[in-house]
């Protein structure tokens, strides 16, 4: 298995919290995958995903449909994504990822972040050099040879795949393949868990143990913030 696949498993990559906080995060996604797709679950991949991952966090019919709604409510303001990127202390790179409604109130706080706790916010696209966007496919256990599965999603846009302790397929490709590997998922019957964008680093960096701990002091105040979607860092995975 490759970087991708390896990165992700050695940094367990935090789930998104308690229960409010991973409905706020979907109903967020929906409410984009609307906008840029419409609200048509058959007509729109993006949303088709995003809707049954909700069902499957238990997230209430209610939520999806207001998430929904803000979309295609004309009297209401949609969010806005935008990316902030800074180094945290001892030098790690920070990205953040945000879908606000209130970019002044935003930036703010993230701005706050990372002055109070030694690193410095940057110019947005300052480090879009130091990470790979991908897109990443969590699928139900399926019997499947691997080999063969990983060679022949290569020409659907597929870097790498591989499987989690549960069997669950993990499937990484590049970011413009999401909708040729979605296609492909589901017409060969693989059930799609989840399906979501992250950002790889190129090179880690190793830290001290007293250096990660301060680092992720910020990490974890930015993650706090309700308009964060996601946080990624260049900081080398803490050794098992």
């Amino acid at each position: 298995m490759g970087r991708a696949f390896e990165y992700r498993k050695a940094t367990k990559l935090a789930r998104w919290g308690h229960m409010a906080r991973t409905f706020t995060k979907i109903g967020k996604e929906i409410t984009i995958a609307v906008k840029a797709g419409g609200p048509d679950p058959d007509s729109n991949p993006r949303l088709r995903v995003l809707i049954k991952q909700a069902k499957d966090e238990n997230m209430p019919k209610d939520n999806i449909e207001r998430a929904i709604k803000k979309a295609t409510d004309k009297s209401t303001e949609g969010y806005k994504e935008i990316n902030y990127e800074g180094y945290g202390p001892h030098g790690i790179a920070i990205f953040v990822e945000t879908a606000t409604d209130n970019n002044m109130r935003t930036v703010a706080n993230v701005r706050s972040y990372f002055t109070k706790h030694g690193g410095n916010l940057g110019t947005q696209g300052s480090l879009q050099f130091l990470f790979d966007r991908k897109c990443v496919f969590t699928t139900a256990p399926k019997e499947v040879d691997m080999d063969e599965l990983e060679l022949e999603m290569i020409d659907y846009g597929v870097d790498e795949l591989g499987q989690d302790e549960d069997g669950n397929i993990i499937i990484y490709g590049a970011f413009e393949s999401y909708s040729d590997i979605q296609s492909y998922l589901e017409s060969n019957g693989f059930e799609i868990k989840s399906a979501e964008f992250v950002r790889i680093p190129n090179d880690l960096k190793e830290v001290t143990p007293e250096q990660r701990e301060a680092v992720q002091k910020l990490i974890d105040k930015i993650e706090e913030d309700e308009d964060v979607q996601n946080v990624f860092t260049n900081m080398a995975p803490e050794a098992e």
